[in-house]
């Protein structure tokens, strides 16, 4: 397999929300890999526990670093970053993973949407605004990963504030890389991480057993880091229901509601239903 440059032994990689799931099992794959790894979340016992599971070898103690850290506020951000470069001196890849759902819809919740846009998307920007420029000016060669989600591309009914958050990350990696292969001399890539149905522990409070439908998080952080060395921006994932196949024509599907200038929706609307699917089941489509 291929490596990303920025993903070479003795760096560093910082991951949000890394005391679980996706970020959790990204950061012991780096390890595997002979990364120094800091692991960043809110629940200050998950994160020790989280630490204590990946440095259980003596030899990784001092590769591992955990900080408490809530990315709704900049200046808890702005402290990462600083405990960071104070252990290791340099960020090779930043993983903006931290998430939270249970927004709700359009016209209820104003909490819940404060709480989801606060970690889902400004947490990815107060990671990008604390830590890029640091990794740009090292000129060395660096990666960005934002966790997005595929309700942030197809936008099933249910949690608007979540799909909300989730489709401006989307929009925010893309212009990301846009920017960064825009400046001269630049060794930073984007990469915009779609999991599919994935058993983390927010599936976890309501299913207290995987289904076998779900990919674990390991799947998914395997998937990543392949998709990271072949240089591919968006990394989407399948499960072990949804094939890519599906995802695509999903997404397609998607887009020509604005095409086609179908009923927003249009998916989930009971007039086009029939024709989904016999577009899902169009062979050629």
């Amino acid at each position: 397999m291929t490596s990303h440059p920025a993903l070479a032994p003795g760096r560093t990689a910082v991951i949000t929300g890394g005391a679980s799931g996706i970020g959790f099992a990204t950061a012991s794959l780096l390890l595997d890999a002979g990364l120094k790894v800091c692991i960043a979340d809110l629940d200050d016992e998950s994160l020790d526990h989280a630490r204590n599971a990946l440095a259980d070898d003596a030899s990784r103690r001092d590769a591992v670093l955990a900080v408490p850290t809530d990315v709704s506020r900049l200046e808890s951000v702005a402290s990462l970053r600083d405990a960071v470069l104070d252990r290791f001196g340099e960020v090779a890849l930043l993983m903006n993973n931290a998430g939270t759902g249970g927004g709700g819809k359009s016209f209820e919740n104003f909490e819940g949407w404060q709480r989801v846009l606060g970690v889902n998307l400004l947490g990815a920007v107060h990671g990008l605004q604390t830590f890029v420029p640091g990794m740009i000016e090292q000129g060395t060669p660096c990666a960005v990963v934002n966790t997005g989600s595929k309700q942030g591309i197809t936008n099933p009914p249910g949690d608007t504030a979540y799909n909300v958050s989730k489709a401006a990350v989307r929009s925010l990696t893309e212009n990301l890389a846009a920017e960064l292969r825009n400046l001269e001399g630049c060794q930073v890539t984007a990469h915009l991480l779609v999991p599919g149905f994935t058993y983390t522990g927010m599936i976890r409070r309501f299913l207290p057993e995987k289904p076998d439908a779900a990919w674990l998080p390991e799947q998914v952080a395997e998937r990543l880091l392949e998709a990271m060395g072949r240089g591919d921006f968006y990394v989407l994932c399948p499960d072990n229901e949804v094939t890519p196949e599906v995802d695509r024509k999903r997404i397609a599907w998607a887009a020509g509601d604005l095409v086609e200038n179908r009923p927003a929706l249009s998916r989930w609307h009971p007039d086009w239903k029939a024709a989904f699917e016999a577009f899902m089941a169009d062979e050629e489509a």
